[in-house]
């Protein structure tokens, strides 16, 4: 077994970063969860053991999967472009998270439309591209933003769909998709202050969205 694997599995058991945090907190406990992208399956493993949670995860990279196995999570190495429609009937999850990942899909309406296919619920959470740094860059420079949550360069960049909160906002109202939570954080994945949350497009680094079918 690798010395990373060792470490991953040395972690305090229970811990989690903090938007993971806010998301174990929207999952109900005995449900049935995929989770988009699972890197080494953090996430799904807490949910298992605190939430009694049956877990299953989409992943690409080999390095984070082989870590989901020691960890016993249920992996399946797959493209989430094309994943869920390969492996999942319709119905078959409470709910389907994508953490930090739409903004590198080929089309990310599509894939939210699969997510709320397969799942009862949906979990997003994606930089935003409306935060004050990125626009300050963008308006007094002239450049794309480089930022903490963006450090790539423009001609380098794995993400090929950026967006803001409004965006997201209004793509929601547009396919009959209901929010049902928000949460916005800084770089360190904590809750902002009174004041991000007054102005969450402005202040806020990161947006987490729990959303549903309208009724």
């Amino acid at each position: 077994m690798s010395q990373a694997i060792e470490h991953l599995k040395g972690m305090e058991k229970g811990s989690l970063r903090a938007d993971l945090d806010i998301i174990a907190g929207w999952i109900k406990a005995d449900t049935k969860v995929l989770d988009l992208g699972c890197g080494d399956g953090t996430l799904l493993a807490y949910l298992r053991d605190q939430h009694n949670v049956l877990g299953y995860g989409l992943e690409i990279d080999l390095f984070n999967i082989e870590v989901c196995v020691e960890k016993n999570i249920n992996v399946i190495q797959a493209n989430l472009n094309d994943g869920l429609k390969a492996y999942f009937a319709d119905n078959s999850f409470d709910c389907v998270i994508m953490s930090q990942t739409l903004q590198a899909t080929e089309q990310p309406d599509l894939l939210i439309e699969e997510m709320l296919r397969v799942g009862a619920e949906g979990i997003v959470t994606f930089p935003n591209m409306a935060h004050w740094s990125a626009r300050l860059q963008l308006g007094l420079k002239g450049i794309m933003p480089v930022t903490k949550n963006l450090p790539n360069q423009w001609f380098n960049t794995p993400n090929v769909h950026l967006c803001t909160l409004n965006d997201f906002e209004i793509l929601c109202q547009k396919h009959g998709i209901q929010i049902l939570e928000r949460a916005v954080v800084d770089y360190s994945h904590k809750k902002g202050s009174w004041l991000t949350n007054l102005f969450p497009n402005l202040l806020g680094e990161i947006a987490i969205y729990r959303f549903c079918r309208h009724q």
